[in-house]
Parts: structure tokens; sequence; C-alpha cells
């Protein structure tokens, strides 16, 4: 007579970086991983991130800092920013259309953007420092990012499952890069305005960005040194928002204008 079978455990339940991946591909959204594997630090966190970027099946082409105001850690419950990965997928070129279906955030973030030139592995003296990690910079831009969550309240999963959901990464919105119309001494006092179907919406400086966009910068090279990464030559980054998240709903029209850097905009479709 056979052995009566035993009931298995369904393999992505096992698999937290699965679960973000098809959570991501059906556009679907659960409360929290599994107890069992679910992340308790920053450090689990980034590990599942990285088993994300590598299970998604495609090209990780960039990174993003996520709670880069005081206000924005207190919102989501965090002790400080969050590193995620970008992937090619999700950025976009300049004027182009950007779905909302699926997206629980629906908001809009102004923020700073910069191509890494160098490869920035750190040297055993410690931190780098904000004027090192400029000196590394190629070329600046601005960027609207459209943040998203595969958690259904993002505001209480906290900061490890955060991490692991790509720190709530969204698609992104690149502008045209330049070497000129910025400052790799300072960001902070750097205008930034939004535009939501033609009105201004919002305004703000780099200084919401951890104080100066240079700053944060600074602050990722080194998170992602500590936990067996690093910022490679080629790789975007986007700083954090310099502007409260501007609401959206289909078919606005966003515009974010950084002064002498340039504008980049988008359209929200369905």
């Amino acid at each position: 007579m056979p052995e009566p079978s035993t009931p298995s455990t369904p393999p992505a339940l096992d698999d937290p970086a699965s679960l973000l991946v098809e959570a991501w591909h059906a556009r679907s959204r659960i409360d929290a991983l599994p107890d069992h594997v679910r992340p308790r630090t920053r450090a689990d966190g980034y590990e599942i991130q990285r088993a994300v970027v590598a299970k998604s099946g495609e090209a990780a082409f960039g990174w993003k800092i996520a709670a880069t105001s005081v206000a924005g850690q207190q919102h989501i419950g965090v002790s400080g920013p969050l590193a995620g990965r970008i992937l090619a997928s999700r950025f976009q070129p300049n004027g182009s259309l950007a779905p909302l279906r699926g997206n629980a955030m629906r908001v809009a973030e102004a923020e700073f953007g910069f191509r890494i030139a160098r490869d920035l592995r750190g040297t055993s003296a410690g931190p780098l420092m904000a004027a090192e990690v400029m000196a590394a910079v190629g070329f600046a831009f601005p960027a609207i990012e459209l943040p998203d969550s595969r958690y259904r309240d993002f505001v209480v999963a906290g900061e490890a499952q955060l991490i692991a959901d790509l720190a709530c990464a969204g698609i992104v919105i690149t502008g045209p890069e330049t070497a000129t119309g910025w400052s790799r001494d300072g960001l902070a006092n750097h205008r930034v305005s939004a535009y939501r179907n033609g009105e201004l919406v919002a305004e703000g400086t780099g200084a919401n960005a951890l104080g100066d966009p240079c700053v944060a910068l600074a602050w990722l090279a080194n998170e992602l040194i500590a936990h067996g990464s690093f910022l490679a030559a080629g790789d975007i980054v986007i700083t954090g928002t310099c502007v409260v998240p501007v609401p959206l709903t289909e078919h606005d029209h966003v515009t974010v204008d950084f002064g002498t850097l340039g504008r980049a905009s988008v359209v929200l479709t369905d």
C-alpha cells in the first residue's frame, strides 16, 4: 500500500524573493512576507533584494534612495534612508507615458539624478566623503520617480521588508544629462518645482534629500559598501524627493523643473 503523501509548502512560500517578483509581474499585493522567511534586519532585506533582482531576469540599471527626509522616515516608520535597486525596465525616457494601473502610492517625486563615471568600492581608510563621491559623478539630471510597493500597507511593513522590495522602486523618468548647471560642492539650495497639468503644486530644494543630494549620494555609496556592494561606473542614482510627493490620477501631466539642470516630464495613463 503506498505511503500517504505529505503536504508540502509551495516553493514560493519559502522563497521571499520569488513572492515579490511574482507580485510585481501580476501587479498584485501581499500583506507581508511569510513570517518564517521575513527579513528581520537591514542586512536580511538587502540579501533578499539581491535575490529579487536575480530572479527578475532583468538588468539592474541603477539605485534609488528612499526616505531621505525625517517626515518620510516617520511616515513609513523607518530609522533612516533605504537603498533600492532600480531595474532596467522601469526606466523611461523624458516625456513618455507611464501607467498608473496597479500603483497604490500614486504619487510623483522630483529627484536629483546622477550618473556614476567610475567605481566607488571604498578603501580601508574609512567612509567615503561627499567630495570624493561627487568627484566620481559624470553627469547630473532631473528625474521623476513614481514609487510603488508590493505590500498592501507599506506604511507598516518595516524597513527590512521595504528594502527587500527594492525600497519601493517604481518607474523612473530621466531628463537630459548634463555636466553643467550644477555644483559638485553642494546642491542643498538648488530649487526644484513640480507642476501638475500646468499648475505649480510643490516647491522645494535639494536640502530635502538628506540635507543635500551630494550627502545623500555619499550615504548610498557607503551603505552599499557596508552591505557587500558598491556604486559602479555607469550606474544611475536618484537621491530622494526634493518636494512633497505630488498626488496623481490617470491622465495627469507632471513636469519637474530643476532650473539650470533642466526639466523632466511624464504623462500618466490608465
